[in-house]
């Protein structure tokens, strides 16, 4: 079961609450009973053979980099 990060408006806690995928986009409420939360878009890391060395990353900043933004 997948678990999604959340993150209340009101006191600014960060937590996590597993579910099925397929209730990923219902409301949830923070530890301390408050409604008004956003779900949090999580990254996650893939490692390439079995080596354990990270994949490379792509590109950079908002357009690839090449545009000396970032």
């Amino acid at each position: 079961m997948p678990t999604y990060e959340y993150r209340c408006k009101e006191c600014a806690t960060t937590f996590e609450v597993r579910r099925a995928m397929s209730e990923s986009s219902a409301p949830a409420a923070c530890p301390d009973g408050h409604e008004d939360t956003v779900k949090l878009l999580s990254m996650v890391a893939l490692s390439r053979g079995g080596d354990g060395a990270a994949a490379p990353a792509g590109g950079g900043g908002c357009c690839g980099g090449a545009c000396g933004c970032g």
